[in-house]
């Protein structure tokens, strides 16, 4: 089973020709663990998965399958394409990794039904992958119920073991046991996991790993909650603005090689990226603090 905790929706970092910087993403999902991430998810919606081509996964996963934090990464799809999903993930295992975070198809309308099919489809022609659910109505348009969560369980108790819940309807409601629920946002990880969750599966991990593990390892020592005050004001913050954009116009104040973001994603204006700035720092929160190498 995946570990639980602190995990990142780890950041895409391009070349100037907007093609995927292999390295540097690699580099950049390790050190998050190294600051604190117990895991990282690759090709999440904060890495612009649904814009990077299927290729550019493929040679990022063979690449990173040699890293010492290999059994840490979750691999995202991030295709609507059901055929597509399937060959990444069987690429994906392929190269030793078996964890996978998907979300169901956006644009289309559709229900249960159909996304039952979509997993059921899915896990006939992978049934080794480990799978977590992502449950984020306002990208997808599908908004999971505990309903459907509950029948895909019990018919797939061996791949469908965990669920992110970015649209917040699950979190505190769904009891199943041995069964992972990770909230999308640091301002849901101590009361998460004061009633059972798991953890956190978030974007601004990329830059609080440090903060979110403390308030992690003080709920589980017994310890005086002293950083989850300073956690939620940063995330608050961040809310204030798309989160790709946000993440990467921080970062990029420090180092040039986040400055670049698939279209139509665009970074923040130059007002809006100096609000950003001069809010974080009034919180003692500097991009030099949270930056890797």
């Amino acid at each position: 089973m995946i570990i639980k905790g602190i995990i990142s929706a780890s950041l895409s970092i391009l070349n100037e020709d907007l093609s995927l910087d292999i390295d540097s993403t690699i580099k950049h999902s390790e050190k998050l663990i190294q600051d604190g991430c117990h895991g990282c998810v690759l090709f999440g919606s904060t890495g612009q998965a649904q814009l990077i081509s299927s290729n550019e996964k493929k040679k990022l996963i063979e690449k990173i399958s040699a890293s010492e934090y290999k059994k840490n990464f979750i691999i995202g799809t991030g295709n609507n394409s059901l055929n597509d999903n399937i060959d990444l993930m069987k690429y994906g295992i392929k190269y030793g990794f078996e964890h996978f975070l998907l979300m169901p198809p956006a644009y289309y309308k559709y229900n249960d039904i159909g996304t039952y099919s979509f997993f059921a489809k899915i896990i006939q022609q992978v049934p080794s992958a480990k799978i977590i659910c992502y449950n984020f109505e306002k990208l997808c348009g599908y908004k999971f119920s505990i309903k459907i969560v509950e029948n895909l369980v019990k018919e797939f108790p061996k791949q469908i073991i965990g669920i992110k819940d970015s649209t917040y309807n699950l979190y505190e409601t769904l009891k199943i046991p041995n069964f992972l629920i990770f909230p999308g946002s640091e301002l849901k990880l101590l009361k998460g996991l004061e009633i059972g969750n798991s953890g956190i599966i978030s974007a601004t991990c990329n830059v609080t790993a440090g903060l979110a593990r403390k308030v992690y390892d003080d709920f589980n020592n017994n310890k005086t909650q002293i950083f989850n005050k300073k956690l939620c004001e940063v995330r608050k913050v961040f809310d204030n603005y798309n989160l790709i954009s946000g993440l990467h116009s921080f970062l990029s104040v420090e180092n040039k090689k986040y400055s670049n973001v698939l279209p139509p994603l665009s970074l923040l204006t130059e007002v809006k990226q100096k609000e950003l700035i001069n809010s974080l720092k009034k919180l003692d929160f500097l991009p030099e603090k949270n930056i890797a190498p």
